[in-house]
């Protein structure tokens, strides 16, 4: 009886304690719930100080600054330009473009300039074996001895005239033979002339020159660039055939397209915003010349600008795309195309900071090619930057994704 009474004891206090062993777990298990509920109503708090806190900042030194160009400016005013888009092309100058032909056939003994050469005015540019100027040389100069020899026998026949030894008759002949004489002289003369021999340089040929007469030189007649040849060494050329092409390009053309919806905003004396990609060229000019028809096939006009090009940099052929301002007007806040940029489809515009640069959200106005208003979101007199603004773009986007930049 008694064992039977220990027995039930004892199952009594190993039951009692198996239940302070399951309630010390429970409760253990319900603390560390705890703990992970307090960590992750922590990190809600952070993320929502982030949503709800300052902007990031970009800083940069002054050094990164001019490494990347990144330039500023202060908001403020600025006249907006109304402006038109119009596709145009350089070509070159037509009174400024030379065909240059040989004028007489011969034979291409030296070639001294090629496609892309300069040369001034004067200068030989090739040298023929020509045939035919060898026989307008020798032309000339037996017209010259024939004139002298004419002249002699025209003196002595007019000497024996008037002392009544020869006949009117024989002395009217001698003179109408030196007439024909000279006559044939300045004709073969001419012809020399024509291909560009000066007039000393025919009133002093002889036949013992020491040129060979054969010898023709193809001469620069102005100043420019060589851009075509069609000779080449040991060809034979005919007296119209083109050698080379010369163009002056210190000036060229520029030929706009413009639509008939557009032409009622040309004119002529209007200024013109000329642009090119390729070359990042810029250039300013004025409208000389408009087409007074249309061309039928595109139903389009063509407006001309006379551009300078001292360097040789507006290149005939060029693509460009010119800009026209049809109105102005002053705008409260004006910026600079370059200091926008887009994140989470809003547009930015970076704005000076303690010790850097924070993006600030704006609302966009009117616009043209290379500005832009802003309405709300930037104020006069602030900060901001006006160049560069994608390269603070890429080092706030390098920073918030934990790379290595300058974003804090």
């Amino acid at each position: 009886m008694r064992i039977k009474n220990k027995m039930q004891l004892l199952a009594v206090v190993l039951i009692g304690i198996l239940l302070v062993f399951v309630a010390a777990c429970q409760s253990g298990s319900g603390g560390s719930g705890s703990t992970a509920g307090h960590a992750e109503n922590a990190q809600d708090e952070h993320a929502e100080q982030d949503e709800h806190g300052e902007e990031p900042a970009v800083h940069l030194s002054e050094a990164d600054m001019e490494a990347f160009g990144i330039g500023t400016a202060t908001a403020g005013p600025g006249k907006l330009k109304v402006q038109f888009s119009l596709p145009g092309e350089v070509t070159t100058d037509p009174g400024r473009l030379a065909h240059i032909v040989p004028q007489v056939a011969g034979v291409m003994r030296e070639i001294r300039k090629e496609v892309g050469d300069r040369v001034t005015k004067g200068e030989v540019m090739a040298i023929l074996d020509s045939r035919q100027l060898s026989e307008l040389k020798s032309a000339f100069l037996v017209a010259k001895e024939q004139v002298i020899l004419t002249e002699k026998t025209f003196q002595r026949e007019e000497r024996l005239w008037e002392q009544r030894v020869s006949s009117e008759r024989v002395y009217l002949e001698a003179k109408q033979a030196l007439a024909k004489a000279r006559i044939e002289l300045e004709a073969a003369g001419q012809k020399l002339r024509a291909l560009g021999f000066s007039e000393k340089y025919v009133h002093n040929l002889s036949f013992h020159q020491g040129v060979p007469f054969n010898r023709y030189e193809i001469i620069a007649p102005f100043d420019g660039t060589v851009i075509n040849k069609h000779a080449t060494l040991g060809e034979a050329l005919a007296e119209d055939a083109e050698a080379f092409t010369i163009a002056d390009l210190s000036t060229v053309w520029v030929n706009l397209t413009v639509y008939q919806k557009d032409l009622p905003y040309i004119r002529k004396g209007q200024p013109v915003a000329l642009a090119s990609k390729q070359g990042n060229l810029n250039a300013e000019g004025v409208i000389s010349y408009i087409s007074p028809t249309l061309i039928e096939e595109t139903r389009t006009a063509t407006a001309r600008v006379v551009l300078k090009n001292p360097e040789g940099l507006w290149r005939p052929g060029l693509f460009i795309n010119a800009r026209i301002t049809m109105d102005e007007k002053v705008v409260p806040l004006l910026v600079p195309k370059t200091a926008l940029v887009v994140m989470e489809e809003e547009t930015f515009v970076f704005v000076g900071a303690e010790d850097g640069f924070e993006p600030k959200p704006v609302e966009l106005g009117r616009t043209n090619g290379t500005h832009v208003e802003i309405v709300s979101g930037l104020e006069p007199g602030e900060r901001y930057v006006s160049d560069g603004a994608f390269t603070l773009k890429s080092e706030l986007e390098k920073a918030s994704f934990g790379g290595e930049g300058h974003g804090h």
